[in-house]
């Protein structure tokens, strides 16, 4: 079974101990992380290798930031979105196992109708046509990582607070329905799931201990794949730990 695994860790300077023993435990093929907020100059490599990982990253101090771990060769292919001028590090696509591999950091929006939200959907915009090139180059093709959209309503703790508003607003939803339409299939929705079940929770007002989250955090799998996908879940045990990130650990099982 192949296994691959994404967690937006909010600083892995803080969380590197945690992802260390998530990795250990449950030794995914491919894991890409998210919001590493580490230049690169000071990212842990050596800590990864001396579990058996190899690992490629892109990233900048105290905000953003993405990189992938695998334990087999891996070839970066981009570090961005192409034919989009954007400083903040937010993309990387890699070609390991045959798969291409897309850890995609995307950006929150800040609220609808603000300027952030407008770069957030022309951002979403450039994405569709980036996953329209790569599906034409390969047809292994897996998209993941924080997506800072709710695919549904059924994916928000509370639908009705939330309706309209950032992360749930139906352009967002829609330009996710979009890259769906291109050939992918959100793998935690191929198999019966627990209701309310998210990866995503605030870290105010016990949002955690209420179960008040959102599913946020996505494995989006093309067709070839899909259908060789054997099972796609969330592991809630890290964000009970101490000092935790707001988001926790999807993965999804392939039979390659």
């Amino acid at each position: 079974m192949w296994t691959i695994a994404s967690w937006n860790v909010n600083s892995l300077k803080v969380r590197l101990l945690q992802v260390l023993q998530w990795l250990e435990t449950h030794e995914p093929d491919v894991f890409a992380l998210q919001e590493t907020k580490t230049q690169d100059e000071n990212f842990p490599a050596a800590a990864f290798h001396e579990i058996g990982y190899q690992v490629v990253f892109t990233g900048q101090k105290a905000y953003n930031g993405v990189a992938i771990a695998s334990r087999n060769p891996l070839q970066v292919l981009h570090t961005g979105l192409p034919g989009f001028d954007d400083t903040q590090k937010r993309v990387l696509c890699v070609l390991v196992d045959d798969v291409c591999v897309l850890n995609l950091y995307v950006p929150n929006g800040s609220e609808v109708g603000s300027d952030k939200y407008t770069y957030k959907l022309d951002w979403l915009t450039r994405l569709d046509a980036f996953t329209c090139e790569l599906l034409q180059r390969h047809d292994k093709l897996i998209l993941l990582g924080d997506f800072n959209i709710t695919p549904a309503d059924a994916d928000v703790h509370d639908p009705q607070q939330w309706r309209d508003k950032i992360l749930c607003s139906q352009p967002e939803r829609d330009a996710l329905s979009g890259l769906l339409a291109r050939d992918l299939s959100d793998t935690f929705r191929m198999f019966e799931q627990e209701n309310h079940s998210f990866s995503w929770w605030d870290y105010r007002a016990g949002d955690f201990a209420r179960n008040r989250g959102l599913r946020i955090d996505l494995i989006l799998a093309s067709t070839p794949l899909s259908r060789r996908c054997a099972d796609s879940w969330i592991d809630i045990m890290p964000r009970q730990q101490q000092r935790p990130s707001d988001h926790t650990p999807v993965a999804a099982e392939f039979r390659l």
